[in-house]
């Protein structure tokens, strides 16, 4: 599943800049797609790899979406801590997506390139290596403890320079003006969302929709955490289906968030990541699905099959927002090093229990209740108590030791070339 996984570590790399689901989908997709089917994954599935993967870029530091910006002030704190606070999530995100590629690649035995067809990692770093630079003084800039504002001028200013070491990169007085006018484009939108932050914030707070929706969840939930969480995962990927990811972390900050943090005494910083995560969500949960449709686009497969696919490939980011709410060492919050390897440690097991539950493959292709016992030790693991992930842990090795006794369906049979 080279080919799969390559698209999937493309678009991590491209979400640390672009902070746009479909921006990036339709970007890094016109190539990966392509180069996804003639490795004979299913068109839905290469639509599904790409769409899952690219929705990452606004969860993923140093940039991510814009609406990290706006947690800046919800939050209170400052932008590095952010950054910081939403990187093992993301690690966790991606991590999740790979290991589905990888259970599907080997269910349908879909190797990688011959080695001979693999360009030269040492040639292509020696020769394009440098275009990272920018990213490198973005990370840098804001690790020392630069403003956000400062590290986006410094890392345009580094792009630039960047831009003029080729003779092929280097740009032309029509393309400098495009990018004046690219950069004008891409920014109004989020301008936009901004100034209307205030407006629903201030709306929310003097109309009283704040606290009679935080009191209709309260209610429901009847003082019970994991009831709460659901309605506002809800309620986030409901809204994201009809609104941008800005708009809808803007709502939910306002209106979930204050409920959860004031009622169960949960961090802040884990609540407005929470809510942030399932707006993002939305961009693969069909119906909607947008960027599932820009991928099913380029495939040319089912939109619906493959936002259905995206959301068994990224369910990690299902699990993950509840994994830092009950745990929130994994948004840095009072961490100690025992604690992070650990939490991290059981989170990656965990979310491969269920990724390998929903595909139908471990050691083997799965019977039913072996999907059943790995989904329920997988979702043990995610639990911060060591008893329940001890025994998750003992679950899934029982599992893969029993599969790996059965005989192989394919064992005999010639693999697939890619």
């Amino acid at each position: 599943g080279g080919a799969g996984k390559a698209a999937v570590m493309a678009s991590s790399l491209q979400g640390m800049i672009s902070g746009s689901s479909i921006g990036n989908t339709v970007a890094s997709g016109s190539f990966t797609i392509p180069m996804m089917k003639n490795a004979r994954f299913k068109p839905e599935v290469a639509g599904a790899i790409e769409a899952s993967a690219s929705t990452g870029g606004q969860i993923m530091p140093p940039l991510m979406g814009a609406a990290a910006f706006i947690m800046v002030e919800y939050v209170g704190v400052s932008y590095r801590e952010i950054m910081f606070a939403a990187l093992i999530p993301a690690i966790l995100y991606f991590a999740s997506i790979f290991i589905g590629v990888h259970f599907e690649a080997k269910r349908h035995r879909i190797l990688g390139l011959p080695k001979d067809q693999l360009p030269s990692k040492r040639k292509l770093l020696l020769e394009k290596g440098y275009m990272l630079l920018p990213l490198l003084v973005i990370i840098a800039t804001i690790s020392v403890g630069f403003t956000a504002q400062r590290a986006a001028l410094l890392g345009i200013a580094c792009a630039f320079a960047v831009s003029l070491v080729r003779k092929e990169t280097r740009p032309s007085l029509k393309d400098i003006l495009n990018i004046f006018e690219q950069g004008a484009r891409v920014a109004l939108p989020v301008i936009a969302a901004v100034a209307c932050a205030g407006i629903i914030a201030g709306v929310v707070g003097m109309t009283g929709m704040g606290s009679k929706f935080a009191s209709g969840i309260i209610s429901l939930a009847d003082g019970v955490l994991i009831l709460a969480l659901l309605f506002t995962m809800i309620a986030c990927i409901v809204l994201g289906m009809g609104l941008p990811t800005t708009a809808n972390y803007v709502v939910t900050a306002t209106i979930a968030a204050p409920a959860l943090i004031n009622e169960f005494g949960l961090p802040p910083m884990a609540v407005h990541l929470f809510v942030f995560y399932f707006g993002i969500i939305a961009d693969i949960t069909p119906p909607v699905c947008l960027a599932a449709f820009a991928g099913a686009g380029i495939a040319q497969a089912n939109p619906m099959k493959t936002g259905f696919t995206a959301v068994k490939l990224a369910i990690g980011a299902f699990i993950i927002p509840y994994a830092f709410i009950y745990n929130p060492m994994l948004v840095m919050v009072d961490p100690t090093p025992l604690g992070l390897i650990t939490a991290l440690g059981f989170s990656l097991l965990g979310i491969m229990g269920v990724s390998s539950a929903l595909l139908g493959y471990f050691v083997r292709d799965s019977h039913f209740w072996e999907r059943l016992v790995i989904l329920a030790a997988g979702l043990a693991m995610v639990v911060p108590e060591l008893l329940t992930s001890g025994l998750g842990l003992i679950a899934m090795a029982a599992v893969g030791w029993w599969q790996s006794r059965r005989p192989d369906a394919f064992q005999d049979a010639k693999p697939h070339a890619s």
